[in-house]
């Protein structure tokens, strides 16, 4: 695992009809995790970054509907290594945006996430992190 992981909430939506990719991110300590469970729940931070950028969506809805663009893999929360952030997800978002395959961008960041959850919430329950695979 990296020695400075980067905890980034990423939302793939569609604004009008045009396709956006708002993130958030901040730097984290490393989760502890056992051979049982690989994947634990990224806690606070993560809900906290998951709140900012839906805010940040619920703000942008003045300029249309906002539409999940990848179903249930639309809102998604990755732990990845730093340097990654800003050599690789700069151009995967460009791409996407630019109309490449949404089955690609989900491969590549795959590749590149340490780990990754979906955040998913239902009538009358907390939100809730499942293992993205």
């Amino acid at each position: 695992m990296a020695d400075a992981p980067y905890l980034v909430a990423l939302a793939l939506v569609d604004l009008n009809g045009k396709r956006l990719l708002p993130l958030n991110g901040k730097s984290r300590k490393p989760l502890e995790t056992t051979d049982a469970d690989p994947s634990p729940d990224p806690g606070e931070e993560g809900r906290a970054l998951a709140l900012e950028l839906l805010l940040r969506l619920w703000q942008r809805s003045d300029e249309g509907p906002i539409q999940r663009a990848a179903g249930d893999d639309s809102l998604l929360l990755l732990e990845m290594p730093l340097e990654l952030i800003s050599e690789r997800l700069p151009l995967l978002k460009a791409n996407w945006i630019g109309g490449a395959e949404t089955a690609s961008l989900q491969a590549e960041l795959r590749q590149l996430a340490l780990r990754g959850w979906r955040i998913s919430i239902a009538k009358y329950e907390p939100v809730t992190f499942s293992a993205w695979s």
